[in-house]
């Protein structure tokens, strides 16, 4: 099954986002028109602005003279045209285009390059269609609660952990190279936190992927055993953070580690952040996959271990470690 086109539909978005403007703008100038005629009279003498300017150039002997007079006449009647409209109670951006993102007039590009609003777009409906998509409804950073931490060692190893997950999150940049490696077993908030992580730079504008092992795995046996398009698993080498859940909960053998390896060592060169969610330690990693594996995820990712007592368990028990 073939990605959706997020670019497509974010652009298509986009164009009718500008149409509706471009068409209430023109809605408010007739009821203008109608109210006030003189401003009807100001707006078309507005309008001839380009072709006078125009001709000012290609006329010899007129050139920047020309333009300057333009100029100045326009600014004249702009004031005049204000000046009518708060007399009679409007604003005076009353039949102005109301672009939805101001840095590109919704247009998608400043330049030639791809607006940021975009950008989010395309993140923001690719996250309604991924795991995270469903898993942000209910982990966040803000609901995320230290109350099933015991006081002493565990509650502040996790405070820390938050703290450094959240900077790295609010001060996001996708050309750092910043990896994470995030160790713990089972229930001790590895995937609340990296949902949180997640949710939080694909708001600053970024593009995320977050996907369990499992998922990403069965994405390279599509492309590779199934015929379906390479389009699948680029994103997993080309997104601004990808986030792997429950490393090690996959069937391992040469295939799944080729794929692990590629994404990670191809990352790593472009400087393209990860980060990894597992319960395995250093020896069990060892024992699962090839050396040159575990070496760049210990000793190139930045390390994050929790510790505690299953959270998922308190919470059937109705405890909590708070005191």
């Amino acid at each position: 099954m073939q990605e959706k086109n997020y670019y497509r539909e974010a652009m298509d978005r986009l164009r009718e986002m500008r149409e509706d403007s471009l068409a209430e703008s023109e809605e408010k100038k007739l009821i203008l028109w109608d109210a006030l005629p003189e401003i009807k009279v100001i707006d078309a003498e507005l309008s001839t602005t380009a072709a006078k300017m125009f001709e000012a150039i290609m006329t010899p002997g007129v050139g920047v003279a020309g333009v300057e007079r333009i100029t100045e006449s326009n600014k004249v009647l702009r004031a005049k045209r204000d000046e009518i409209l708060l007399q009679n109670g409007y604003e005076k951006d009353f039949s102005d285009i109301k672009y939805h993102c101001q840095r590109c007039s919704d247009s998608g590009f400043v330049g030639i390059d791809m607006c940021s609003c975009v950008k989010s777009m395309i993140a923001k409906a690719r996250l309604e269609d991924s795991e995270l998509g469903k898993l942000c409804r209910f982990q966040s950073f803000e609901n995320f609660s230290f109350d099933y931490y015991s006081p002493g060692e565990e509650r502040e190893n996790i405070e820390t952990v938050y703290k450094k997950l959240y900077e790295f999150a609010d001060g996001f940049n996708s050309e750092s190279g910043d990896s994470w490696l995030l160790v713990g077993d089972t229930g001790l908030g590895k995937t609340h936190l990296s949902t949180a992580v997640g949710a939080r730079v694909i708001e600053r504008g970024y593009d995320v992927v977050y996907r369990s092992i499992q998922g990403l795995i069965d994405d390279f046996e599509q492309v590779q055993f199934r015929g379906e398009s390479s389009f699948v698993t680029k994103k997993y080498f080309e997104c601004d953070l990808l986030i792997i859940d429950d490393l090690g909960a996959e069937m391992t053998n040469s295939f799944t580690i080729s794929c692990l390896y590629n994404i990670i060592n191809t990352r790593m060169i472009k400087g393209k952040p990860t980060m990894i969610n597992t319960n395995l330690g250093y020896k069990e990693m060892r024992q699962r996959y090839e050396d040159r594996i575990t070496s760049r995820l210990f000793g190139e990712y930045k390390p994050v271990r929790f510790i505690g007592k299953d959270i998922r368990r308190q919470r059937l028990g109705g405890i909590s470690a708070k005191k």
